[in-house]
């Protein structure tokens, strides 16, 4: 098993509401955009608020990341962990992809 299954990510609780909102956000965007569906909105207006989804997923990526950095990536380097580098190079392959 790769470290990536097993390895955990102690969050203060300011941290896990500022996610969690974000996320609650994002859930609420994405219940309006089925709402819109449902009730036949035209296809443009649709377009509009996938977009703002994609937009909030993506802040909440780069919130998520500079997290990452700033915590566990600097934490495993100051412990001589220097494959920290590669886990979070691949990471970011992954993202921009």
């Amino acid at each position: 098993m790769s470290d990536c299954c097993t390895r955990k990510k102690e969050r203060s609780e300011e941290e896990k509401k500022l996610l969690e909102n974000r996320l609650n956000r994002i859930e609420g965007q994405i219940k309006g955009i089925k709402n819109m569906l449902q009730n036949d909105t035209y296809c443009p207006e649709i377009l509009v608020q996938v977009s703002a989804v994609n937009a909030a997923l993506n802040a909440f990526n780069r919130e998520l990341l500079s997290e990452h950095l700033h915590s566990c990536v600097v934490t495993d380097i100051q412990n001589g962990n220097a494959e920290a580098v590669e886990e979070f190079t691949v990471l970011l392959k992954k993202l921009l992809k």
